[in-house]
């Protein structure tokens, strides 16, 4: 009877272990309710969405800068292109997950928090005439040219203070 009980105290300790960690790990990603959602993890603020266009790094930048913030409730003037490493971050590494279908028809693997409309998204690294983009639907991080913009997003994301 005592090792039956003390069977029972353990089953649901560890139950709630389980629950505890399971609830900590879906805290990484709080919904704002103004098209942002705040990334816990990184201490960084994302858009919910993309610009959900085609657009060149140069247009990207402006955008995430100036046009941007106009389009959401909350108003902050600190947006800027992601890092590559804020962009890998968000990328689901589950070969399982099969991700879901942007509506350039391709598909991505990304945090269900946010949503792409491709699967291409530029980041702030750049080089003389290129700059680099991460693919949702690889997870890997190339360098383009900063004038092509077929199938390329800009994801904005600001510090948070």
């Amino acid at each position: 009877m005592f090792k039956e009980k003390l069977s029972n105290i353990l089953v649901m300790i560890i139950c709630m272990l389980l629950i505890s960690a399971s609830a900590m790990a879906g805290d990484r990603f709080v919904d704002n309710g103004d098209g942002t959602v705040t990334d816990h993890q990184l201490g960084v603020m994302w858009a919910q969405t993309d610009n959900q266009g085609d657009i060149d790094w140069n247009q990207a930048n402006l955008w995430v800068k100036y046009t941007f913030p106009y389009t959401i409730k909350a108003q902050y003037d600190d947006w800027r292109l992601p890092t590559l490493a804020e962009l890998q971050s968000l990328y689901v590494h589950d070969k399982k997950n099969k991700g879901f279908e942007t509506d350039c028809g391709q598909w991505v693997k990304i945090v269900p928090d946010i949503k792409l409309s491709c699967g291409w998204v530029w980041a702030s690294k750049t080089s003389a005439i290129q700059a680099y983009l991460f693919n949702f639907k690889r997870g890997y991080h190339y360098s383009a040219r900063m004038v092509h913009k077929k199938a390329y997003r800009a994801l904005p994301v600001r510090d948070l203070k």
